[in-house]
């Protein structure tokens, strides 16, 4: 088995290298709103095997519709790619609340869909949280949900017969990237965010999934303080993923 994933590992930093050349750097204003510009290096990339994207997950890459990417700004490095490895996570009393409160949630896990139920609730929840913002909830999916590059799926949070929750992940038999998630700000007491982690981490252990990729982690930038709370996590920097523990 270490043999065998060692040529796999191989054959995956093989292929980065030569993709290497359809990568390109796009500037645009910072959509965390810091005071820089966002420099993303980034490229449109064919279906490609789990164990590929397993590289450039582990190498701090994101996903975005059918491109991949990472972060090249020159004046800003905020932007810290953060994951779990769920058989060592231990919640702390807080998440053991939030675990209980959500006893009455029931959670389905199926195709990624553009429903219109999933459209009314990212629309209300794109009004609550990003008011303002020219992108509605279609284009979400159509330009950053939707892709052919890897396997997506959704875990749908429901309040008897209401759509709560829905998050959207990227998923293969070692790991899982949360893509998206978004709720009803009516059940913000709830902490849905949170909720969703905690879930995704025991369905994580139940199939004996490695990694559980978070995004990225801003220190800065309140709404994603919630990321850092579940410990340990590892953060990626210099070409490293470091250990965090308190």
């Amino acid at each position: 088995m270490a043999e065998q994933m060692n040529i796999l590992f191989q054959e995956a930093e093989r292929i980065r290298e030569e993709l290497k050349q359809y990568f390109v750097h796009s500037t645009v204003r910072c959509p965390y709103g810091l005071p820089f510009q966002a420099v993303y290096n980034q490229a449109l990339i064919d279906p490609m095997p789990d164990f590929i994207m397993d590289a450039y997950l582990a190498s701090g890459y994101r996903r975005n519709g059918n491109v991949i990417y990472n972060m090249n700004c020159p004046e800003c490095r905020a932007c810290v790619p953060i994951r779990i490895t769920p058989i060592e996570f231990k919640p702390n009393r807080s998440q053991k609340r939030v675990w209980k409160k959500n006893r009455d949630v029931a959670v389905e896990t199926t195709h990624l869909t553009c429903s219109g139920e999933n459209l009314a609730l990212l629309d209300k929840f794109l009004a609550a949280r990003y008011p303002g913002r020219d992108c509605s909830s279609l284009e979400y999916y159509n330009g950053f949900f939707l892709n052919h590059i890897t396997t997506t799926v959704e875990f749908r949070y429901m309040l008897g017969s209401k759509l709560i929750g829905t998050a959207i992940v990227d998923l293969s038999p070692t790991w899982l990237n949360v893509v998206f998630f978004y709720f009803d700000p009516a059940e913000e007491k709830r902490s849905p965010g949170t909720y969703n982690i905690l879930n995704l981490i025991a369905f994580c252990i139940q199939k004996d999934i490695q990694y559980m990729y978070l995004g990225y982690w801003i220190k800065n930038i309140k709404a994603m303080n919630y990321k850092s709370n579940f410990k340990p996590h590892y953060l990626y920097h210099n070409n490293t993923w470091k250990l965090i523990t308190c």
